[in-house]
């Protein structure tokens, strides 16, 4: 893919997250696709696979899970990069069914979709830079439920198709549920995003979709820069329920900066905005809350930067 532009810089820094824990202490090292493939296949409860410097081209999925004491962990420093290539071909890395493991430090490159996880419980996604996709960068599917995604650096998505180009997205549709959900919600709960840098994503920020519950969205970085996806008018999409979304930092939204939705009934309830700093520098409002006004609270220690038509649809609250 084609380097980001110099002259394109981030949003302004957020606090960081804790650092990604050290990617060091006794470890299979793989280098190339093929040693990376088998190492992710085959891992069991407490491996450790360290990749080395160079480029990881092709796929990888697995099916393989740690327990919570003893997690399977891939790590790397940023100059090991799985490149998933074609931007209408697969999913980069594929986290198919597997649960508790930690992916640390290195960078996921290509593929219609960064990195994919269904039906993926207890994982750890930090400090990773995922960049230049066909379609979303890091997407949590399938009843994939309390996952952390912390301090990554996520640009350059939507390059096959923009109106699916999201740097996070969290859940299911409504109208794929038959498909990824036996035709019910697609509970992708609890999950929390934070510390996260999201800039040049065609699309938004971070989508969360109907059928998700109890999440948080905490302490991150949002840029409008380069969202041309149709229908991507915010940095934040929320439909599910009894979110919190907090001290997050937003520059230069399309036209709102965080919106609430409901497109299923019964979702878009109960969820908390509070302490985000939104510097909307366009027509729309901080806080378009479009439906359950009465349901949703926007607190009063946020701050509406250049918001058009102001903080919030509704009320702040103390």
């Amino acid at each position: 893919p084609p380097p980001v532009p110099a002259a394109s810089p981030p949003p302004p820094p957020v606090p960081a997250a804790s650092p990604a824990p050290a990617c060091d202490g006794p470890a299979t090292e793989v280098i190339g696709a093929d040693q990376l493939g088998e190492a992710i296949a085959d891992a069991a409860p407490g491996d450790v696979i360290r990749m080395g410097p160079g480029t990881y081209a092709g796929t990888f999925a697995t099916t393989a899970s740690g327990t919570a004491d003893r997690p399977i962990t891939l790590c790397g420093g940023r100059d090991a990069v799985i490149d998933g290539g074609d931007v209408k071909g697969d999913y980069a890395l594929h986290l198919d069914g597997a649960s508790h493991w930690r992916l640390l430090g290195f960078t996921i490159r290509g593929g219609q979709k960064g990195l994919m996880a269904d039906n993926a419980q207890a994982n750890l996604i930090e400090a990773l830079l995922i960049e230049g996709t066909g379609d979303e960068a890091l997407h949590l599917r399938q009843a994939s439920s309390d996952n952390i995604v912390r301090g990554n650096e996520i640009r350059r998505t939507g390059i096959r198709e923009p109106k699916f180009g999201e740097g996070v997205y969290i859940g299911s549709a409504e109208s794929n549920w038959c498909e990824q959900s036996d035709c019910g919600p697609d509970r992708s709960d609890r999950n929390t995003i934070e510390g996260n840098t999201i800039w040049q994503t065609s699309a938004e920020s971070v989508d969360i979709k109907e059928g998700t519950t109890g999440g948080v969205l905490r302490g991150n970085s949002f840029s409008g820069e380069g969202m041309s996806g149709e229908d991507s008018d915010s940095w934040v999409d929320v439909k599910g329920n009894g979110w919190t979304i907090a001290d997050n930092v937003g520059l230069d939204a399309p036209e709102d900066g965080f919106q609430l939705h409901e497109i299923v009934d019964g979702w878009g309830m109960d969820n908390t905005f509070t302490g985000n700093t939104a510097t909307v520098n366009a027509d729309g409002f901080a806080f378009n809350i479009t439906k359950n006004r009465e349901n949703n609270r926007v607190s009063c220690d946020n701050e509406s930067v250049e918001a058009g038509k102001g903080l919030s649809t509704v009320d702040c609250s103390p």
